[in-house]
């Protein structure tokens, strides 16, 4: 490991911060930003800013004034993902340090992309150009979880949520729908459901709530809704298929798509405990295929406890009313303490966060 300086450490962390401003535009693309030094001297900066877009190193070059240009040999550039190696919307950023003489080039994480996986270091490395890796490398990978997440799991990043009584249940007998949390939890969950690519529901879910599955309180993206229904059981009325942002439907039969409703019929199996299990990796596949990094599943029990039986998730965020209680009811998943990083109150709630190791 390289011994990198205070210098080094504000630097990257300048190329960090710049890299979250690309937020939600990005996707499915990584987060990336750069920063152009000389001496201890920002030269220039940029990021990754939409989707088929300049990449950071390109934006950071181009906002170097021309009469700072001729630092760029004995320039030491800080970029949070390794520089591309191959042609994709853009040209390989790769090149374009080498073509502009740059001197050393500092990375936060290696790209795990099978298109670049190296090759990018390797190019700026034959071109006497040299570079450093991993520094800040935990702060880049939580930055690009999601983007990590795909290439390295083959599945989407999962965030599992949900709101649970202080006695432990998540709606009253028979899937009953129980109000349970408060107003500070509600607008955080539609500041989350601009944040993942997609939002999962199981058949009860849907079928009891009648959930409209959008971001209606909090200004970004609509997620693009996913919802399993075996056997085609849900009445067409339902919000779901209101048409108003796409929605996947995953299910063991056959129907035509309709507007923005998309039904994928997958392998059925066998009869008898645990074929909602068989149904996830078709689904996560498929999710994956599409290039929806992220997925946030919001219910019900059945969805939530597969994938944790199966250790198919990556976050849990849970709501815990500190006065709410019904006695009875549908139980909410037990994950216990293994994880658990933090509590924190939301209004009159409290919202605890498990990370999966």
């Amino acid at each position: 490991m390289p011994n990198f300086t205070d210098s080094d450490h504000f630097f990257m962390r300048r190329a960090l911060d710049l890299a979250l401003r690309g937020g939600q535009a990005t996707r499915p693309n990584p987060l990336v930003g750069c920063v152009v030094t000389h001496q201890g001297r920002c030269l220039g900066e940029g990021w990754h800013e939409r989707f088929g877009g300049p990449h950071a190193e390109v934006n950071a070059l181009a906002a170097v004034p021309a009469a700072d240009r001729q630092w760029l040999p004995q320039s030491r550039i800080y970029v949070t993902l390794e520089p591309c190696a191959h042609h994709g919307k853009t040209p390989p950023c790769a090149d374009l340090l080498i073509r502009e003489g740059v001197g050393e080039v500092v990375i936060c994480n290696r790209d795990p992309n099978p298109l670049v996986a190296g090759q990018g270091i390797g190019r700026l490395r034959a071109a006497d150009i040299q570079v450093e890796t991993g520094l800040l490398e935990t702060e880049g990978r939580w930055l690009n979880r999601r983007f990590f997440t795909m290439q390295e799991k083959q599945r989407p990043y999962l965030v599992l949520k949900w709101a649970e009584t202080a006695d432990g249940f998540l709606a009253g007998p028979y899937f009953q729908p129980v109000q349970i949390s408060g107003e500070q939890a509600r607008l955080l969950t539609h500041k989350w459901r601009t944040e993942e690519a997609a939002i999962l529901v199981g058949t009860r879910t849907a079928l009891h709530d009648n959930p409209r599955l959008n971001a209606r309180e909090w200004p970004g993206p609509q997620p693009v809704r996913a919802v399993i229904d075996k056997n085609l059981s849900l009445p067409p009325t339902h919000h779901l298929f209101d048409q108003s942002q796409p929605t996947l439907v995953y299910t063991y039969r056959q129907r035509a798509p309709c507007e923005n409703v998309e039904y994928i019929t997958l392998t059925e199996p066998g009869h008898g405990p645990g074929q909602v299990v068989d149904l996830l990796p078709q689904m996560l596949a498929d999710l994956h295929r599409r290039g929806l990094q992220s997925v946030l599943v919001e219910g019900g029990p059945t969805v939530l406890n597969s994938l944790l039986a199966h250790d198919l998730w990556d976050e849990m965020r849970v709501f815990r009313s500190r006065a709410r209680q019904l006695g009875a009811g549908i139980a909410a998943p037990k994950p216990g303490l293994s994880g658990l990083q933090g509590l924190e109150n939301a209004g009159d709630d409290e919202l605890l966060t498990w990370l999966n190791s």
